[in-house]
């Protein structure tokens, strides 16, 4: 049934629905459906491949059927979700009603009784479930992805096009050595580029070894057959690293790092929303308006920034559910309960959120510029920054007490070019110290900040485009 989106309970479906569109095909019900079938033929496809001892069914299915099984393994039809739903109405379970539908399209092709036996053979809903989800989240992870890089892109770009751009930084909220707009859009994607590295390298992992994870079935029906071996190679089949030890179900310590992961990208892109926020509030950084839009219902000069603001509240309920994913689903009673199942069908909604927000980001990057002017006039007004410089040249000449020399001088008071001039002029230090010193000028003093901005956003030193 085709929901509108104003009566939708869910904003990904509702209003962001067009946002979230791309991870339907791997993340809703329909995707865990269609995974679900693609499990189900995989085995029988294997069954016969492997051919286990005690299993003589498996040499006799027909080319007929392993064509059947393997389109079904490759691309349910678009048709096979709906079916599925259908028959769960009559099984009330799930699972089994996939494992009737894969035999009654065998059957619709000439299976033998023997060989329909063979679909779901020795399997655990567990089975099918925790193969289906890992390969969901592998491919939602691909897509999602070419997001994130195109977010870590315009970072990139940023820092390149304005690394020599001086700009006064605030630690604590208070003026402090000065840096480049650059090296701080440099910073953010130094930390993103290694969140996305650490979350891309998340192994997924699945088991095959029946209701709690002994081969007890299997064992039971064939015991000639070397059925860690055939799962083994079953689930490394399906790209998937292999979980020998578990209960009735896979542990999910695989899926909570990949949350894990997840949410400590998004922490990266909720600490720079807020920072873009505030350069924007400072007037650091000047959004674009766009034709047609209103930023205040009742204030018409208004452009906010209310895509920095999406980013991070979508961000923010992306990790409050990315978390609980993580602290809850390793965690089941004894072999199994069925807390996790209900836990997991929300997996989409927080790579939903998270994907709403990064687009969020690419609108906001792509509306901002910097405003040189207003920079410089705050970077001009701030010469008690040179304090730093001043106090670790008469350190390195050996001049006692530099540090309390110039704290006295600045803390807590207004310098300008005068006073600070009239300042270095005093100061015990050979004649050339003293010059460079009273030559400086808040907009220098920037130490490496220009080269490693152009270093880190991947460009040799010189700035060059490659």
């Amino acid at each position: 049934m085709q929901i509108d989106p104003l009566l939708a309970l869910s904003p990904v479906d509702g209003r962001y629905a067009r946002s979230t569109d791309v991870l339907r095909v791997h993340l809703s019900e329909s995707a865990l459906i269609r995974h679900r079938i693609r499990i189900e033929a995989a085995w029988l496809l294997a069954l016969a491949t492997e051919q286990p001892a005690g299993l003589p069914a498996t040499a006799t299915l027909s080319p007929a059927l392993l064509a059947v099984a393997t389109g079904l393994s490759r691309d349910p039809p678009a048709s096979a979700a709906a079916a599925v739903k259908a028959l769960e109405q009559r099984t009330n379970h799930d699972v089994k009603a996939v494992e009737y539908f894969v035999r009654d399209q065998l059957t619709a092709a000439g299976a033998a009784p023997a060989a329909l036996e063979l679909v779901h053979f020795g399997c655990t809903s567990e089975d099918i479930n925790n193969l289906a989800y890992a390969l969901m989240l592998v491919e939602a992870r691909q897509e999602a992805l070419q997001v994130t890089a195109q977010v870590l892109q315009h970072l990139q770009g940023l820092a390149r096009d304005h690394a020599a751009l001086a700009m006064l930084s605030r630690t604590h909220g208070q003026t402090a050595s000065p840096t480049t707009l650059g090296k701080e859009f440099a910073n953010v994607a130094a930390r993103l580029e290694r969140a996305e590295t650490r979350w891309a390298a998340v192994i997924a992992r699945g088991k095959w070894n029946g209701a709690v994870g002994n081969f007890n079935a299997h064992v039971a029906a064939a015991p000639q057959a070397d059925w860690p071996a055939i799962s083994r190679r079953f689930v490394n089949g399906l790209g998937l690293e292999y979980a020998a030890a578990t209960t009735q179900i896979e542990p999910h310590d695989w899926i909570a790092e990949y949350c894990d992961a997840l949410a400590a990208l998004n922490v990266v892109l909720i600490d720079f929303s807020r920072d873009a926020w505030g350069y924007i509030s400072l007037g650091y950084l000047r959004q674009r308006a766009v034709a047609g839009e209103v930023g205040s219902s009742t204030m018409p000069h208004k452009v906010n920034p209310i895509d920095f603001e999406n980013a991070e509240g979508n961000l923010g309920i992306a990790n409050a559910l990315l978390r609980h994913f993580a602290e809850k689903l390793p965690v089941s009673r004894w072999q199994r309960d069925l807390t996790d199942s209900t836990v997991l069908r929300n997996l989409g909604v927080a790579l939903a959120h998270s994907l709403i927000a990064w687009r969020a980001l690419q609108r906001g990057l792509g509306k901002v510029a910097p405003d040189p002017q207003r920079i410089a006039a705050d970077l001009d007004d701030a010469w008690e920054v040179l304090g730093e410089a001043v106090q670790t040249v008469l350190r390195a000449a050996g001049v006692a007490d530099g540090y309390e020399l110039l704290k006295d001088f600045t803390r807590g008071r207004r310098i300008d070019q005068t006073l600070y001039r009239e300042f270095v002029a005093s100061l015990p230090l050979p004649e050339a110290d003293r010059a460079r010193l009273s030559a400086l000028r808040p907009a220098d003093y920037l130490g490496l900040a220009s080269e490693l901005a152009i270093g880190q956003a991947g460009l040799p030193a010189g700035g060059q485009r490659v």
